[in-house]
């Protein structure tokens, strides 16, 4: 089974720059995508084969996730039951036969890490949810989570040391959710490996590779045994980011 996950920036722009078509190629059985900044009824999406889910924000323009399918799920949950996270459309929950699917657009911490307290309350209430849906079966958590967890997911650590994606608070939060019970499959595969999921649109960042690695499946402990393979597809362009993979053995 495979899955993919991508921060798409805006789904009706990214739609402008051969979003199906490049979706069609990667031809997942889940996709997943954060950043869709759109309401219900801004957009027509034809995919055939596969269902649709949305969880938009109140406020226009902002935010939001989408998951397709093309198994249709048991269940699907929106949100974590929090208003001040759920208002922003931040978190879509699919039910499968054998695993629960997390799509989590996390919270940006912003500049001088003013939106710090609400990005640590945010980074709890999913650890607890998600640890809450693993004694059932395994959870996978997918999305952009804005943070570059260590040194070797960063191109320039020193010099974005306490920033946002990159503060002490913000990587300890990740650590936390990894000791709780939990794989980052990528690093897990891949431990030396050094490739990045996101690069700002300034200083022809993406040019020069200077990116961040802030997109992630995360895997259940209990769910170790289906993990086969994770990538990143940094040849895929559209957004400011680039599309994940995960592989199952189902």
């Amino acid at each position: 089974m495979k899955l993919i996950s991508w921060n798409v920036n805006g789904l009706r722009a990214v739609v402008k720059k051969d979003f199906v078509k490049t979706f069609e190629e990667l031809d997942a059985d889940i996709f997943s995508i954060q950043e869709t900044k759109l309401q219900e009824g801004q957009i027509d999406l034809d995919l055939s084969g596969y269902h649709q889910y949305f969880f938009y924000a109140k406020r226009k323009g902002y935010s939001g996730t989408a998951v397709f399918t093309k198994e249709e799920p048991l269940n699907v949950h929106q949100g974590l039951g929090i208003d001040e996270f759920d208002d922003e459309g931040r978190t879509l929950t699919l039910e499968f036969k054998d695993f629960y699917l997390i799509n989590s657009y996390t919270p940006n911490s912003q500049q001088k890490l003013k939106r710090l307290d609400y990005r640590m309350r945010y980074d709890d209430a999913l650890r607890e949810y998600m640890q809450k849906l693993s004694v059932d079966k395994p959870v996978i958590l997918c999305g952009d989570l804005n943070v570059a967890h260590e040194e070797i997911d960063i191109k320039n650590d020193k010099t974005n040391h306490k920033n946002p994606g990159f503060s002490d608070e913000e990587r300890a939060k990740f650590t936390e959710l990894l000791n709780s019970g939990f794989i980052d499959t990528f690093r897990t595969l891949h431990p030396d490996d050094v490739k990045y999921s996101w690069w700002s649109y300034r200083f022809n960042a993406r040019k020069n590779n200077a990116g961040w690695r802030i997109d992630y499946f995360v895997l259940s402990d209990n769910g170790k045994k289906m993990l086969k393979a994770a990538d990143i597809h940094t040849d895929i362009y559209g957004s400011d980011h680039c599309p994940i993979e995960l592989d199952l053995d189902i």
